[in-house]
C-alpha cells in the first residue's frame, strides 16, 4: 500500500470536484480525504495499491467534465491506514 499526496490548480472548486473524487476513490477502493483550499486548489490524500492510486492519479488530472485541471503537485507520503475515502 502507498500513500499520495495530490493538489490541483485551476477550475477545481464548485465543479462537484470533491464528489466525483469521492465515487472514483471508492471504485479504485482507495482511502484518504479530499478537500477545497482557501487558495482555490484542491487537496487530496490517497492510499492504496500503485495500480489504483495510478488510476487515480490519471483521473484527477482531467477531473469532472466542468473542472479544468491548470498544474498539479503530486508528493509520496507517509502510510497513514485511512479506512475510508471521505470529504472534508
Amino acid at each position: 500500500m502507498k500513500h499520495i499526496i495530490i493538489t490541483l490548480f485551476g477550475k477545481v472548486q464548485g465543479v462537484f470536484f470533491r464528489v466525483a473524487a469521492k465515487k472514483m476513490a471508492e471504485k479504485l477502493q482507495i482511502n484518504g480525504f479530499v478537500k477545497n483550499l482557501k487558495d482555490g486548489s484542491l487537496y487530496l490524500e490517497a492510499e492504496g495499491s500503485e495500480e489504483s492510486l495510478e488510476k487515480f492519479i490519471f483521473w484527477c488530472k482531467k477531473g469532472p467534465k466542468w473542472a479544468s485541471i491548470e498544474n498539479h503537485e503530486i508528493k509520496v507520503g507517509e502510510f497513514e491506514g485511512f479506512e475510508s475515502f471521505k470529504i472534508i
